[in-house]
């Protein structure tokens, strides 16, 4: 089977601003038919949401079934007020805050809760990660809560600290994780927790022109070596291309993601994927 594990229905891989306004006035329903029929006539049979706050993969998960396709969401992504997230997701200040936005996630429907716990890769700066990562007592309540809940977790999460603090928390899957040491990716095998490395969101970026290439080909070359050891250590990986984001475009994104894990595993790339799909659906 073929999946896409981490998209955004509500992006179109152009430019965010402009996507979003097309759903201003209500969520487009051709919008979300026509992406949809995309990602049926490719063969695709499991989407996983990572959210937005306008509704947009609601309409995708209560539509996807006409298309063949189990379709599953958070809703909408749950950040700290004043961190990275807020474009997209909702976000809160107290503890109780977060339990009500929890609360939601449950009477909309959403099928687990994702929680932006990092900022991004700066695609100009190798290295560099663009906001500090929520404090590891927070992410580990955060987790622990939405796990009472009924719910599995979903974390964005880039850079060590930010990564062990979920995996120590129990957390369900991690998406992107870039700049993780051996250590961590070690973590990451040991805990059973899915990884969703995204490398398509760097691959498709190289040769645009809007960020340096001395600074993405190493980024690729790192993520890529670690996902080697995470598959030599028996760490779960899943297909996720982060499709909506710059240039990575639904149905594309997911082909593009599922060449990348061919160059790096050959002929051992099909059942590499096909193990983590197999254990992101029997959790998410």
């Amino acid at each position: 089977m073929l999946a896409d594990c981490h998209i955004h229905m509500v992006l179109d891989g152009v430019y965010w601003k402009d996507a979003i306004a097309r759903h201003k006035d209500g969520v487009s329903e051709p919008f979300v038919r026509s992406t949809l029929a995309r990602y049926q006539s490719l063969g695709a049979s499991y989407l996983r949401d990572g959210g937005d706050r306008w509704g947009v993969c609601g309409l995708a998960a209560r539509l996807a079934p006409q298309y063949g396709i189990r379709y599953v969401t958070p809703a909408f992504p749950i950040c700290r007020k004043g961190h990275y997230g807020m474009f997209i997701g909702r976000a809160f200040e107290t503890f109780s805050d977060y339990r009500t936005l929890v609360s939601e996630v449950k009477a909309r429907g959403g099928s687990f809760v994702k929680l932006m716990i990092s900022g991004i890769m700066d695609f100009d700066r190798y290295g560099v990660i663009t906001d500090a990562p929520m404090p590891p007592a927070l992410v580990a309540d955060c987790i622990a809560l939405a796990h009472d809940e009924g719910f599995s977790v979903m974390v964005h999460a880039n850079g060590d600290a930010a990564v062990t603090a979920a995996l120590r928390a129990g957390v369900d899957s991690v998406e992107h994780g870039a700049y993780l040491s051996d250590e961590t990716v070690c973590q990451l095998a040991e805990s059973g927790a899915v990884w969703t490395p995204t490398l398509v969101t760097i691959k498709n970026l190289t040769g645009c022109g809007r960020y340096p290439d001395e600074v993405l080909r190493p980024l690729l070359d790192y993520q890529c070596r670690a996902v080697k050891l995470a598959a030599q250590k028996g760490a779960y990986l899943a297909p996720g291309s982060d499709a909506g984001a710059y240039r990575v475009y639904h149905g594309q994104g997911m082909l593009d993601e599922y060449a990348l894990f061919a160059d790096i595993f050959g002929a051992d790339a099909d059942g590499i994927l096909a193990r983590g799909i197999e254990k992101m659906m029997e959790k998410f």
